[in-house]
C-alpha cells in the first residue's frame, strides 16, 4: 500500500469513529461566538491533511438531534440517484400554502431549494422516493439512528430521525471525497450546489438547516468544507436556542463564519 492510500484510509477510519474515540483538540475559546449569538452549540473541524480534529463542546458534538432541513443534502443525493430528481433545474411547483419563510412560497428548482433549505420541495422529493426506498438508503448510509417513523415526508423534521454533529462531519468527509454509496454524478452535483464563495484565496461550501427539537426549541445546522491552498477542512456546526422566533440558519452561518475566521480561514493562508 502506498503512502497516499495509507493516509487516506487512516483519515477515513478516523472520521468513521466518533471524536470521543480519537484524540481531539478541545477549543473552549470558541464559546464566545455562540454566546454572542445567544445560542448553545458545538463545532467540529477536521484538518484532512493532518487528521487533527478541533472540537468545541464535545457533549453536544456527540449527542443525536434532529437533522432538520440539513437532511436536504441526503434527500437530494437519494433523489438524484433514484431519479426522483432529474437535475438541478428540476422545478417543483409551489403548493399554494403560504409559509413563514417567503422564499418557499414560489416554484423552486433544486438549486434554489437547497440554498433556502426549502422543506416543501424536499418533502415532495421524499414522497416521490417512497418510504421503502428511503429506508434502504438510510440503512446503507448508516445515517444517524436510521429511523423514518410514520411519515416519509417529515421524519427528518419530527425528531424520528436523529444524528450527531460528529456523524454529520463524517458525512461531509465522505461526500467531499466521493466515498458515499452514490454515483459521482450525484455527489458532484450536490457539492456544486453547496458552493457559497470561491476566489483565489479559498473555496467555501456549506449547507444549512433548521428545525425544532423534542422540547419544541429551535435548532440549526451548518455543515460543509473550506479549501485553501489545496488543503481541505471539513466542519459541522450545531446550534440550539431558547428563543422561538430566531432565524437559526442565519445564526448558524454567522457563528460558523466567525469561528472559521478566528481559526485563521478566509485569508488563503492555510
Amino acid at each position: 500500500m502506498n503512502k497516499i492510500s495509507f493516509l487516506f484510509i487512516a483519515s477515513l477510519l478516523l472520521i468513521l469513529n466518533s471524536c470521543t474515540q480519537n484524540k481531539a483538540t478541545i477549543n473552549n475559546d470558541l464559546k464566545k461566538h455562540f454566546d454572542a449569538a445567544g445560542v448553545e452549540g458545538s463545532f467540529a473541524l477536521l484538518n484532512n491533511q493532518s487528521g487533527n480534529i478541533t472540537v468545541y463542546n464535545m457533549t453536544l458534538d456527540t449527542t443525536r438531534e434532529t437533522p432538520g432541513s440539513s437532511f436536504n443534502i441526503v434527500n437530494a443525493l437519494i433523489g438524484i440517484e433514484t431519479g426522483a430528481i432529474v437535475d438541478d433545474k428540476m422545478v417543483i411547483k409551489w403548493d399554494g400554502v403560504v409559509r413563514n419563510d417567503s422564499s418557499w412560497n414560489k416554484d423552486l428548482n433544486l438549486k434554489e431549494a437547497l440554498k433556502v433549505s426549502a422543506n416543501p420541495y424536499f418533502q415532495e422529493v421524499a414522497r416521490r422516493i417512497g418510504k421503502d426506498t428511503m429506508q434502504v438508503w438510510l440503512d446503507t448510509l448508516q445515517y444517524g439512528n436510521k429511523k423514518i417513523g410514520a411519515s416519509v415526508d417529515s421524519f427528518w423534521l419530527d425528531n424520528s430521525l436523529k444524528v450527531t454533529p460528529d456523524e454529520q462531519l463524517g458525512l461531509m468527509f465522505k461526500l467531499y471525497f466521493d466515498k458515499l454509496p452514490f454515483s459521482k454524478y450525484a455527489q458532484h452535483m450536490v457539492k456544486d450546489l453547496m458552493l457559497q464563495e470561491e476566489n483565489n484565496e479559498f473555496k467555501y461550501s456549506i449547507a444549512t438547516g433548521s428545525g425544532l427539537d423534542e422540547q419544541n426549541k429551535p435548532i440549526g445546522w451548518v455543515v460543509g468544507f473550506i479549501e485553501e491552498n489545496r488543503h481541505v477542512f471539513l466542519f459541522s456546526t450545531f446550534l440550539k436556542s431558547k428563543i422561538q422566533d430566531v432565524d437559526m440558519k442565519q445564526k448558524g452561518k454567522e457563528v460558523t463564519h466567525a469561528v472559521l475566521e478566528e481559526l485563521g480561514f478566509f485569508k488563503g493562508q492555510k
